[in-house]
């Protein structure tokens, strides 16, 4: 067992398909009954999460039965000819459609296709032989989703947000670059925030496939405990690239010297404690965040007859601000979790 937890998602996602195939195929082979149905089934059923399968097994089984009922109904009607395929492929996406059978379409859409070359003159015995390759295909593929290799994305989510902190740090350093040059927003900058924010999406995928497997499995408490606490960096972070988008909407501006001089050294600070294991805010930063502030209240004070508009330069100097209050929020979570480690390194040496 302690081979098979080395395997990563893929890897271990190849591996519950392998011995979902040779299992299936196996009950099978024991049972006299053909195969390919069942290990058809066992292969697109195969989900990230054991929750999932049992879900979806619910809406499969009665998706294929009306996969194969078709099949043996237009092959009575018209036989082997391409418009028996036709019309089986048709009339259960339609009907699978209609009963909301969406998770299911394709595994009764590959049943009922499938049959075609293959019923006889014995329709019903065909119709019920497979449907039980079916069933043995979604109960083995659940089985082994839910037996073998359980899935933990706990060190994949934490490594990926560690990752994504730091390419964070990097985006808002290189946008920051490009307004105190006055320089256009760059194709490559605008292509990492994409990237980044992709990444985001996935990772928040992650989050919830390992929040349904909890509900399944029996967790270590402090393996919750802290993805619990990854969770909470990943919100901030959302919150963190929502200004960082703000800023990337901003046309080109001059900024005087000393201000740019001020955002520049906001923003390589940002930088810094992003990129820090334990996001460190040092007395340097606060300096620099209490001189972005002051540039904040004087430009709010110059427009004071205009407040209705914001102008670009206020919107940079909230925008950052905005950042270093997530940043804080981040640093205290950070600090929040390592005081309970230690807590409970303590009660664990103290059991001992």
């Amino acid at each position: 067992m302690a081979l098979l937890k080395k395997f990563n998602f893929v890897g271990g996602r190849v591996l519950k398909t392998g011995i979902a195939v040779f299992i299936t195929a196996l009950i099978c082979d024991l049972l006299g009954w053909p195969p390919m149905f069942a290990v058809i089934t066992a292969i697109v059923t195969i989900e990230p999460t054991a929750a999932d399968s049992i879900r979806k097994a619910y809406v499969r089984f009665p998706a294929s039965a009306i996969g194969a009922g078709f099949s043996v109904v237009f092959n009575f009607a018209f036989g082997h000819s391409p418009l028996t395929y036709m019309l089986v492929a048709v009339a259960t996406i339609i009907v699978c459609h209609r009963l909301k059978l969406h998770d299911g379409a394709l595994v009764a859409v590959l049943t009922g296709v499938a049959m075609v070359s293959t019923v006889n003159d014995h329709y019903l015995s065909s119709f019920f032989i497979r449907l039980g390759t079916t069933l043995t295909g979604l109960t083995v593929s659940t089985l082994v989703n839910l037996l073998v290799i359980r899935p933990d994305y706990s060190r994949t989510i934490k490594s990926k947000i560690q990752q994504l902190i730091h390419e964070t740090g990097n985006l808002i350093a290189s946008r920051g670059t490009e307004i105190t040059r006055q320089q256009p927003l760059h194709r490559e900058t605008r292509s990492d925030f994409q990237r980044v924010l992709k990444d985001m999406e996935s990772i928040e995928t992650l989050c919830k496939y390992q929040k349904k497997e909890w509900k399944l499995h029996q967790f270590d408490r402090k393996n919750m405990r802290n993805i619990h606490y990854e969770f909470k960096k990943l919100t901030i972070l959302r919150q963190i690239h929502y200004h960082v988008g703000n800023l990337f909407s901003l046309p080109s501006i001059h900024l005087s010297e000393t201000k740019a001089s001020v955002v520049e050294a906001m923003v390589k600070s940002i930088k810094t404690a992003l990129h820090h294991p334990d996001f460190l805010l040092d007395e340097e930063h606060d300096a620099v965040v209490n001189e972005l502030l002051g540039l904040l209240r004087l430009e709010v004070d110059e427009r004071e007859a205009d407040a209705h508009r914001f102008s670009e330069e206020t919107i940079i100097y909230y925008e950052l601000v905005s950042i270093h209050d997530l940043l804080e929020e981040l640093n205290h979570i950070h600090q929040f979790e390592l005081r309970h480690q230690k807590l409970l390194e303590k009660s664990l040496d103290i059991s001992s």
